[in-house]
């Protein structure tokens, strides 16, 4: 995709202000400060997802999917749009994970990318479970563009949530999985945020200063199958 290699480049200046301590708070975060899962030194399957920040009729928002209820794996998960590292896209340690994570955000919600403003990029993290290496790419969505499941078999829905919404501490609460593993958990648009995407989102609220005080001792129950 030609406007892919057009928008791949990182620039941080021409932000809104709202967006300021976001940019800063990723420049500046340490892998440690965002999860006790860390790449390991060799291997792992490296991957991106795509965090776009955007203003929508209700202020500030970010950009979600939603897994398609079908699928084997995580039916009905919300997650940032991302996927697997492709050799298309390059150094997996270098420009890699820009490319990918707006390319698999045009393959999943039909998003255009040359209207997408890179600023800036989270450490890798990685997921035990899943042995993904996942880098974080953050987005301001510069020009928007219509977004919509390309393929609902695979993404069953693409939608908006406020930052305001994700900071009230209404919509907080930490889950706990019957495997014993617990963490932050948000309940947005009818929906459950939780694993490794309501992660990332917890821990750049609070590094970047727009975290509420919240009950971090109400449980929230994840979903019959969850």
């Amino acid at each position: 995709m030609e406007s892919v290699g057009v928008s791949a480049a990182i620039v941080r200046d021409g932000l809104p202000d709202w967006l300021l301590p976001v940019r800063r708070a990723a420049e500046t975060v340490r892998p440690e400060q965002l999860s006790r899962f860390l790449p390991p030194d060799e291997g792992g399957r490296r991957s991106a997802v795509l965090l776009l920040f955007g203003e929508g009729p209700d202020g500030p928002d970010l950009l979600l999917t939603q897994r398609s209820d079908e699928l084997r794996s995580h039916p009905g998960q919300v997650s940032f749009p991302g996927g697997s590292l492709d050799p298309q896209d390059g150094d997996p340690l270098g420009s890699g994970p820009v490319a990918a994570a707006l390319r698999e955000a045009a393959e999943e919600t039909g998003l255009d990318p040359a209207g997408v403003q890179v600023f800036a990029t989270l450490p890798a993290l990685y997921i035990p479970v899943s042995d993904f290496v996942v880098t974080p790419v953050l987005g301001w969505w510069r020009e928007e563009s219509p977004v919509a499941p390309v393929d609902p078999g695979e993404t069953g829905a693409v939608f908006r949530v406020p930052l305001a919404e994700l900071a009230d501490p209404a919509n907080r609460g930490r889950f706990r999985h019957p495997s014993g593993f617990a963490g932050p958990a948000f309940r947005v648009d009818g929906r459950l945020v939780w694993g490794f995407t309501a992660g990332v989102i917890d821990r750049l609220l609070h590094h970047s200063g727009l975290e509420r005080s919240w009950d971090t001792t109400r449980v929230i129950e994840l979903p019959v199958g969850g």
